[in-house]
C-alpha cells in the first residue's frame, strides 16, 4: 500500500488558524467545487503571497476578453506541461476539459498542441505561449504579425504573455513546493 504523500514539503496550515479573508475564500471555493484544491492550502502558509497571488490569477483568468476561458486554460496547459508541473497540467487541464466540454482536449493540448484538435488560430496563441515561457528574449515583431493574422489584439497578446508569465511562476512554486494535484481532478471534466 502506498503512503498518502504530504500536500506540501512547507507545512499547511489549518483552515481555523487562516486569515479570515483567505478562510472565507477557500470555504467559497470548497462550496462551488465540493473539495479544496492544494494550491489554496500551500499558499496559504504565506497570507501577504496568497492574496497577491489570487488577485492576480484572477484579473487574468476570470477578465473577459477575446480569449475565451477555455482559451485560457489551454494556454496555462501548454506552457505548464513544458515546465513540468504537475500539479498545474493536472488542476488546469480539468479546468479546460470542462470549460472546452471536451474530455480529450486537455491531454492533447499536455501532451502535444500542435497536434491537438484545436483550430490554428489556437495553435498560433499557443506558440505565443511557449515563445514567451521559454524565449521570452526573442519575442519580436514577427511573432505579433504571426498573432495578428489570426485576429489576436494588441490587448490578447498581453494576455497571453501575462497568462504564460504568471504561470511560469506558479510552475516554479507548486514544483519547489513539491504541490501535489487532489484526486478529484483526474476525473474531473471526463464524463
Amino acid at each position: 500500500m502506498i503512503e498518502a504523500l504530504a500536500v506540501s514539503r512547507f507545512p499547511v496550515p489549518d483552515l481555523a488558524d487562516m486569515p479570515e479573508d483567505i478562510r472565507s475564500r477557500i470555504l467559497a471555493v470548497q462550496e462551488k467545487s465540493g473539495f479544496i484544491p492544494n494550491v489554496f492550502l500551500v499558499l496559504a502558509h504565506r497570507p501577504d503571497e496568497f492574496r497577491a497571488f489570487f488577485a492576480y490569477h484572477d484579473a487574468l483568468m476570470d477578465k473577459p476578453g477575446n480569449l475565451t476561458k477555455a482559451e485560457r486554460e489551454m494556454i496555462v496547459v501548454a506552457t505548464s506541461n513544458l515546465n513540468q508541473c504537475q500539479y498545474c497540467v493536472v488542476a488546469h487541464g480539468a479546468i479546460l476539459r470542462i470549460r472546452a466540454k471536451d474530455p480529450l482536449i486537455a491531454d492533447q493540448v499536455a501532451v502535444n498542441y500542435r497536434k491537438a484538435d484545436i483550430t490554428d488560430r489556437q495553435k498560433a496563441m499557443l506558440d505565443f505561449a511557449v515563445r514567451v515561457s521559454i524565449e521570452a528574449q526573442k519575442v519580436s515583431e514577427s511573432d505579433f504579425a504571426a498573432l495578428k493574422a489570426h485576429g489576436f489584439t494588441e490587448e490578447d497578446i498581453w494576455d497571453i504573455a501575462a497568462i504564460s508569465a504568471f504561470f511560469g511562476l506558479s510552475n516554479r512554486l507548486a514544483n519547489v513546493t513539491s504541490m501535489r494535484p487532489n484526486a478529484e481532478f483526474y476525473s474531473m471534466g471526463r464524463g
